[in-house]
């Protein structure tokens, strides 16, 4: 069972798996407003350059997967795009966002550095093809619904376009109503198809619907599975973060604290470290 994945090029700045340290997939789950977002960036960049992390900004443009039809959703696609354009320009960092219709992949290939395919849409054979022919890296999430066995299938879709850009990952998987588990598991599985892979510790902690019209979480437990994923072998960590998590428009039950992220982050690398058999 391979150790090492394939780099993927993000940009000319950020390669991530390969011989690459643990990179870092951050930032609010929707976008709130410019300001927040390039605020976030900025303070995540800076502990990027500080600590040496290969970074990836995410914040989604329109959650079109939200429990309530009244919940937000973010500024959608032309005004997100936008703002995410500002902070790849302004604060350069490579820029991540979800795609959930085909309709929208060449616009938002034409910004974003990563296409993300949504965990609930990774079976969606038209939208994986489509954002696979723009050449762009993709971050594939395993569906919640699939073992991690399973991705392989939907690896072939993304190859049959000439795309081996690709990241899988890892963000839980159904266990009963309104509850995930994380299967650490799926991290050496889906490795050995030799693409990078990422624990997502942020949706692993969600309760799906389980606030009735917005979905809960144990936030406590992000370093607990962010340090198991690590542990398993994994590339990077997906972390959804917020300066105030109780105030964030979406996904206030499963965000990291901003000021929680460093001492973290020095763990996780100790724990790559000693996984990879180096010395501190």
């Amino acid at each position: 069972m391979p150790t090492v994945s394939k780099e993927v090029v993000v940009n000319p700045k950020v390669k991530v798996g390969g011989g690459q340290p643990l990179f870092l997939i951050a930032g609010p789950c929707v976008i709130e407003s410019a300001e927040n977002a390039l605020a976030l960036a900025k303070a995540l960049k800076a502990l990027a350059d500080k600590l040496r992390i290969p970074f990836i900004f995410k914040a989604s443009y329109d959650k079109a997967n939200r429990s309530s039809v009244s919940s937000y959703r973010g500024p959608g696609l032309k005004k997100g795009l936008e703002i995410l354009k500002a902070v790849k320009d302004q604060v350069g960092v490579p820029v991540l966002s979800d795609v959930h219709e085909t309709s929208q992949v060449a616009k938002a290939a034409d910004v974003l550095d990563v296409l993300q395919i949504p965990a609930f849409l990774c079976r969606q054979t038209d939208l994986i093809l489509e954002a696979a022919a723009t050449g762009k890296p993709l971050n594939i999430k395993k569906g919640q619904f699939l073992s991690p066995l399973d991705m392989h299938n939907v690896v072939d879709k993304a190859l049959s376009r000439g795309n081996g850009n690709l990241i899988l990952t890892e963000r839980g998987t159904s266990f009963g109503y309104n509850n995930l588990v994380l299967d650490v598991r799926s991290v050496p599985i889906m490795k050995t198809w030799g693409f990078p892979v990422v624990v997502d510790a942020s949706h692993s902690v969600q309760k799906p619907g389980g606030q009735g019209q917005s979905s809960g979480g144990d936030s406590e437990f992000i370093p607990v599975l962010a340090k198991a994923g690590v542990s398993a072998g994994a590339d990077g960590v997906f972390i959804e973060i917020h300066d105030n998590p109780p105030l964030a428009l979406s996904d206030a039950y499963n965000s990291l604290k901003l000021t929680e992220l460093e001492p973290l982050w020095s763990t996780l690398v100790r724990i790559r470290q000693a996984v990879e058999g180096k010395g501190a």
